[in-house]
């Protein structure tokens, strides 16, 4: 055998496999948790359930992640180890809420951050997808979520109720509240009462505002023109 067969019937390098973008299922996770939480019972089954499915969407984000392949994977298997051991505190009780709402802000927190460069990069390398305003459309989702559960953690360590209707509201009743804030609907049955909370509503009703109109209308607008072209 010669030199030069050897090198013919070399194996070929094994390389990374690119990551695939799922930002679809974590927009549909997270919308999910959205209705969950609004009509869920609050109880630690579903505060167990709600960790559960942003923690899942978080997973899915990170295995989207821009890293090797290697690495996405162990990622993964490092955040879903934590989340399990956090889910069954929760489920049995022994997480305190405090605890409970601090994980529900870093989880939600850490989908936008850790998708966001891979949204970026695939509008550069590809343009305007469905999996791109997939992905936008999670982290606008996100944000209404995020104050939700800030407006969570305020409920349980300040002794004031928080709406002005002299009541801290369900789980349900803050994201529905959220939501209706990030929209600018405000229907009037629940209102912030507190300076802090008049600070936060504020900010959520400009933040959600100016990504409608900038990232998302501009998203939208481009998607339709590139189908309109093709």
């Amino acid at each position: 055998m010669t030199v030069e067969d050897v090198t013919v019937n070399r194996p070929a390098p094994v390389t990374d496999r690119p990551a695939q973008y799922r930002y679809g299922i974590v927009f549909l996770l997270t919308l999910a948790l959205v209705v969950f939480v609004i009509a869920a019972p609050s109880a630690n089954w579903s505060r167990a359930a709600t960790v559960a499915i942003e923690g899942l969407a978080l997973v899915v984000a990170v295995a989207t992640a821009r890293e090797r392949e290697a690495v996405r994977r162990r990622n993964a298997a490092a955040v879903a180890a934590v989340l399990i051991v956090l889910i069954l505190l929760i489920a049995t009780g022994v997480a305190p809420r405090q605890l409970t709402d601090i994980a529900n802000v870093l989880i939600t927190a850490a989908i936008p951050v850790v998708i966001i460069d891979g949204v970026l990069r695939l509008l550069r390398d590809r343009g305007v997808t469905i999996q791109a305003v997939a992905g936008a459309l999670a982290i606008y989702l996100t944000v209404g979520l995020l104050f939700a559960w800030i407006v969570g953690f305020i409920t349980h360590v300040d002794s004031t109720p928080y709406f002005a209707q002299h009541i801290n509201g369900t789980e349900g009743d803050r994201v529905y509240f959220s939501f209706t804030v990030l929209t600018t609907t405000g229907f009037g049955d629940f209102s912030a009462a507190t300076p802090v909370g008049h600070a936060l509503t504020v900010i959520e009703e400009l933040t959600g505002q100016l990504y409608l109109v900038t990232v998302i209308g501009l998203l939208i607008g481009n998607f339709v023109g590139r189908r309109k072209t093709t």
